[in-house]
């Protein structure tokens, strides 16, 4: 009887594709970066007298430009699609704050319609965006 011998190897792990690897995950880290960032309505500022800062992280951003054209967080929207996202956000965070943020020469009308579709919800937590001095 004739015994046959194994040979054990160990195993190896190519290390040419190691680079490769490592430029394929940056690109991917920083597009998944990209998809994170705050959409903007270009708007000129109202001035005020006195401002108060607030925290940015948890907000729903409000935009109405001078047109009268709403947005919410960036997006094109309607007073009911406002109203549905500021009764989903109050459900889950009552204490988010709500930003309103209207161009400067916005007809007083398009900012007081988004103040009582608030006002029907009684959601109290509300600012006012004005245009930064510092």
């Amino acid at each position: 009887m004739m015994r046959l011998r194994r040979e054990r190897k160990t195993p190896l792990v190519p290390m040419n594709a190691m680079s490769d690897v490592a430029f394929l995950l940056l690109i991917f880290i920083m597009l998944v970066a990209l998809i994170n960032y705050r959409r903007e309505v270009k708007i000129e500022y109202p001035e005020a007298e006195s401002a108060k800062r607030t925290n940015a992280e948890k907000n729903l951003e409000i935009w109405i430009d001078a047109a009268g054209g709403l947005y919410l967080d960036g997006v094109p929207a309607d007073l009911g699609a406002i109203a549905d996202a500021v009764g989903e956000v109050y459900r889950d965070a009552p204490d988010t704050r709500v930003h309103l943020i209207a161009d400067k020469t916005t007809p007083f009308r398009n900012v007081n319609s988004v103040l009582e579709t608030l006002q029907i919800l009684e959601y109290r937590v509300v600012s006012f965006v004005v245009k930064d001095d510092s």
